[in-house]
């Protein structure tokens, strides 16, 4: 592994006038030594982390920074700007700035060298000597925390730190405890540091996380410890960072007076701190304002506030470090997100599986007995079969997942209980996907409705266990049984019995609404409604019913195949999660599992979904106007024997996905979201 950062990724005359300019002088340094691959993409995730909320610091520091697939290994640049410029701090523009660059899977050892860094950016004596330097291999040594050779000393002691747990800093100067005891009491003080005593001593918790867990993460946390020494109390501080975190003892927090919470993402496990006066900021406060924020805190409990709801977070968890522009639907889509990214890896999973029980068994795999009552060791059928029922087990969690962890990213865990259940109702009334979207939303928005009713105080160590899950549970089940479930099967039996009428006429226009339908809602309601009515032709087979097959076949093929091609092409427009699951779409979408294209639609529906139903309308009506054929119900490529003019059928698919693939890029290129 290289060092950090060394001479050649030091500028100590940085001419840039603009922070898009200065990260890219900066950038272009890590590319020369091969730490960056490709220089637009990272400067484009380093754009995108820093339209989630400006990186200049009070006294004049900058530090651009991001987590990125283009970074080889974690690096720090350095530039020294006469001119200054401007990264959005309270104060003004900054002369010191440092590029971070950490790599999508970064290991810990580094991240922690990184938080070091963030940390020291908080003394005076460390900015100091930065600006006095006039050798770059000087200002590289500062950085990486060594002395460089004849030169006075710039920096402060070295601090022994737990380096990403809860860090205790104990007015007015003792030092933390050894790592084996991270929250202790207070130990006693040298006589000759000691200040006028603060009795009874004041004891706070806090907990500081930002979106990338590298600079403002460990930044707040040193700036809230400094404040709590000149203030005489007690703080002993979570850093929720790239690196892990440690978990604050559950007896140091039951002896705090007071929680300060500075994030940007959601708190981890907020319910510890139920019943405590709670300050809730985002992470820049806990960075600039620290003293304010420790004085609010003392008012706070000073005074008596109505404390939160026993194992209940208010306000919304992944609303909590929100900028105060965030309207609803950025928070419906960082709700949305939670979901999808508990449901990834049963996509995976599930899709592979299957897709591999397709390559040895066959399309008939799906009609296998049960594994469980005939399975022959020798036999690939058994084996195949194997496969598939397990990849159909593993399916069957996505709704549920879907719905949990939507409602999960509303209302904390409270919203896990009503959200499973939920997804559970939406797959017994053949809602579907869209069904469990609305589920987890309904069963985050009736623990919310649960958690703001006041109840005394003898009840709310009930409240997370039986209570709230008890009510919410009720509240989706009746929604979902009574209201939600018998619309969406009056739809489908409609839907149906419209589709049968128009089998008889024109099959082109015919082709082109059974592709809307399968790529509409991704293995929902109306996708399953046009399968369903393809797969009841083939029980009196003719020409029309194995046309139907087959257009709606290549039609569901489209989604993922679009979707893992956009990957491919224009990476740079999906998040890191994202691009992996573009690599398993290719074998989802051959395989005909409309769903592995969810996780995409769920993050961005309003660019994904469009898109692919006019790459699936397409398939739709050249399958038709071809006249391909399709006597298998299922299996996607590994059926092709099986296809009428098998030539034409694969060229409808490739012009349905190329058109999918060029509008999301386009979509996406217009207006492309924020990424952490």
């Amino acid at each position: 592994m290289s060092e950090l950062i060394t001479a050649a990724l030091v500028d100590l005359d940085l001419t840039a006038d603009t922070k898009e300019a200065a990260s890219r002088a900066l950038a272009e340094r890590m590319r020369e030594l091969g730490r960056v691959t490709d220089l637009d993409g990272f400067l484009a995730d380093v754009a995108a982390r820093e339209a989630q909320m400006p990186t200049g610091l009070d006294g004049g520091i900058g530090i651009p920074h991001c987590r990125s697939a283009h970074v080889t290994e974690p690096t720090l640049a350095f530039g020294r700007s006469a001119a200054r410029v401007d990264f959005g701090a309270p104060d003004g523009p900054a002369d010191l700035i440092f590029l971070i660059a950490a790599p999508a899977g970064a290991d810990s050892d580094h991240l922690t060298i990184l938080s070091s860094l963030a940390r020291r950016l908080m003394t005076p004596e460390f900015t100091g000597a930065l600006r006095s330097a006039e050798d770059a291999g000087e200002v590289a040594a500062l950085i990486r925390g060594e002395e460089p050779e004849g030169a006075a000393r710039a920096r402060p002691e070295p601090v022994t730190r737990i380096p990403d747990g809860p860090e205790a800093t104990l007015a007015p100067e003792t030092t933390p405890a050894p790592e084996a005891t991270p929250a202790p009491e207070a130990a006693p003080t040298p006589p000759e540091a000691v200040s006028p005593p603060v009795s009874p001593l004041f004891r706070i918790v806090a907990v500081t996380s930002c979106p990338t867990g590298i600079a403002h993460t460990y930044m707040a946390a040193q700036a809230l410890e400094q404040a709590a020494r000149e203030a005489g109390v007690e703080l002993a501080v979570e850093t929720q960072g790239s690196a892990g975190f440690v978990a604050l003892d559950a007896e140091v927090i039951a002896r705090a007076d007071g929680v300060i919470l500075a994030h940007d993402v959601e708190v981890r496990d907020r319910a510890r701190f139920a019943g405590k006066p709670v300050v809730d900021v985002g992470v820049k406060a806990g960075v600039n304002r620290a003293a304010e924020l420790i004085a609010e805190v003392r008012e706070k409990a000073a005074h008596g506030p109505a404390p939160e709801p026993a194992g209940v977070p208010s306000p919304v968890p992944m609303d909590a470090g929100a900028g105060a522009g965030d309207g609803f639907a950025t928070r419906l889509r960082t709700w949305l997100m939670t979901g999808v990214s508990y449901m990834v890896p049963f996509v995976a999973a599930g899709g592979l599986l299957i897709a591999l029980a397709f390559a040895i068994g066959g399309y008939e795999v799906n009609k296998a007995p049960s594994v469980a009552s005939h399975f022959v060791w020798t036999e690939s059928a058994s084996w195949a079969a194997l496969l598939f029922q397990t990849g159909g087990a593993a399916f069957g969690f996505l709704v549920p997942v879907l719905a949990g962890y939507i409602a999960y990213g509303m209302a904390d865990r409270p919203g896990l209980v009503p959200g499973f259940v939920g997804g559970a109702i939406a797959l017994t009334v053949n809602a579907g996907f869209l069904g469990g979207l609305i589920a987890g939303l309904l069963a985050g928005a009736a623990v919310l409705a649960v958690q703001r009713v006041d109840v005394p105080q003898v009840l709310r160590g009930i409240m997370p266990v039986v209570v709230i899950p008890l009510l919410s549970s009720a509240v989706v089940g009746f929604l979902m049984f009574l209201v939600v479930g018998k619309p969406v099967a009056s739809l489908q039996k409609a839907l149906t019995d419209w589709l049968a009428g128009l089998s008889g006429a024109n099959a082109v226009i015919l082709g082109v609404i059974l592709g809307l339908m399968m790529c509409f809602d991704l293995g929902g309601p109306l996708n399953k409604c046009a399968y369903a009515f393809a797969v009841g032709g083939l029980a009196h087979p003719n020409d029309g019913s194995l046309k139907v097959m087959a257009a709606v076949m290549a039609a569901g093929m489209v989604p993922p195949l679009a979707l893992a091609l956009a990957t491919t092409v224009r990476g740079r427009l999906f998040t890191a999660a994202e691009r992996e699951n573009g690599k398993a779409a290719w074998v989802l979408g051959a395989s005909f599992i409309t769903e592995g294209a969810i996780p995409f639609a769920a993050a961005d529906p309003l660019r994904v979904i469009p898109s692919a139903m006019a790459g699936g309308a397409v398939t739709g009506a050249l399958s038709m106007a071809f006249g391909c054929t399709l006597r298998a119900p299922h299996g996607g490529v590994f059926v092709v024997p099986l296809i009428g003019a098998p030539f034409l059928y694969l060229v409808a698919i490739a012009a349905g996905v190329a058109v999918a693939a060029g509008s999301v890029v386009a979509l996406k290129s217009v207006r492309r979201p924020a990424m952490a």
